[in-house]
């Protein structure tokens, strides 16, 4: 498993801008509470799913299962 930065740079650049501007809660919510703090609790509870592959909910993170 290995979770990674999106590869489209610019989708990276934008999350990351929104971070910025937001104190670092997921720029894709509205609410402002400790579970949409990056790296978010819905994410971290799929890396923890040994069958989640897939990206995070603002797609700034890829989670990988098949590569270690």
């Amino acid at each position: 498993m290995a979770v990674t930065l999106n590869p489209d740079k610019e989708v990276v650049k934008t999350v990351r801008e929104g971070l910025k501007r937001t104190g670092g809660y997921c720029p894709c919510r509205l609410a402002r509470t400790e579970e949409y703090k990056c790296m978010c609790e819905e994410f971290k509870k799929q890396i923890a799913d040994p069958d989640f592959e897939g990206f995070c909910h603002c797609m700034l993170y890829y989670k990988d299962k098949t590569n270690a």
